[in-house]
């Protein structure tokens, strides 16, 4: 049973306090291991110098589990009037108004945020200051039905990066901790988010004029069929995709975790490969490798899109 008792701890210049550290986030039993709040945020403290760089100057959608993964859950995009004033936020327009998002730009707000039992981040695609212009792309592979064919997932990833190669563009690959995969390409900034998705549809518009009969772009589940789908949804204004590193809200703390593309081969790979036990071991092997640097400009892989489609 959690204790009403805290501890605290030190990130940087800063201590944070954690409530309940032993308050149970994610039961154990059917062979998942049981994991505490004190055993995310020591989790979240660890990875801190592989996340940060994915999440400073974005703002977020935080994903609520204040009772654990077996209680409601809620999705928090204002940031409330409580959180500490060291906390940085940016105030975004929406329709009928504005949103204050939480923006994490250091390890105390991981750690604070881990205390509210934010289990995911969930990030945009572009940094404050250029909220409208995307530095990131991602494609979203999504294995339909109830039952998860992983090795159709791989399939789709090997697919999708052999066309993202002809096209000289850099993709990264990374556990989604759910179902599927994200490709990440990362894009030089200076296109809107209509131009980003636009393109996204097409590239994935004509890998399934290839393979019609295993891929899919169709939103309504209704008519995919058993075809994986080619998610391209997320690259829109406002919209957001979960963090690499950070953890899903599933049995055993799995982890949304980057990894090279030559580990597409590991016979063991699904989507919740790595969970807290062992992410940060594998965020060590850097499997990114700088690939988020190398933003490009879409307007030559366009080009060389519009050639093979002929």
């Amino acid at each position: 049973m959690s204790g009403d008792r805290s501890r605290t701890v030190r990130a940087g210049r800063r201590t944070v306090e954690v409530h309940r550290p032993d308050k149970v986030l994610f039961p154990g039993g059917g062979g998942a291991k049981e994991y505490t709040k004190g055993d995310l945020v020591d989790y979240y403290r660890s990875v801190a110098p592989f996340m940060l760089p994915h999440l400073r100057g974005r703002p977020l959608m935080l994903e609520r589990h204040p009772d654990g993964i077996d209680g409601p859950r809620f999705m928090q995009k204002n940031t409330p009037e409580n959180y500490p004033e060291w906390i940085t936020r940016v105030e975004l327009a929406k329709e009928g108004g504005t949103v204050c998002h939480t923006v994490c730009d250091d390890t105390a707000t991981l750690l604070y945020l881990a205390d509210q039992a934010a289990l995911t981040l969930h990030r945009w695609l572009s940094r404050v200051g250029r909220v409208d212009r995307p530095d990131r792309m991602v494609f979203d592979l999504d294995p339909s039905g109830g039952t998860v064919d992983f090795a159709a997932v791989r399939e789709a990833a090997v697919l999708l990066g052999e066309l993202l190669d002809e096209l000289k563009l850099p993709s990264a690959l990374m556990t989604t901790g759910s179902r599927g995969l994200h490709v990440v390409v990362p894009v030089d900034g200076h296109h809107d988010f209509d131009e980003v998705r636009t393109f996204a549809r097409d590239v994935a518009d004509t890998l399934v004029a290839g393979h019609p009969d295993r891929l899919t772009t169709a939103a309504r589940k209704k008519e995919r069929g058993e075809r994986l789908y080619l998610d391209v949804q997320r690259n829109a204004y406002a919209q957001t995709a979960v963090v690499p590193y950070t953890v899903r809200a599933k049995p055993g703390a799995p982890v949304a975790t980057p990894l090279a593309w030559s580990q597409l081969d590991d016979p063991g790979l699904d989507a919740r490969r790595w969970t807290v036990a062992d992410a940060v071991d594998q965020a060590r092997t850097d499997p990114w490798a700088g690939l988020m640097s190398r933003g490009r400009s879409l307007g030559p892989a366009r080009r060389r899109l519009k050639a093979l489609r002929g």
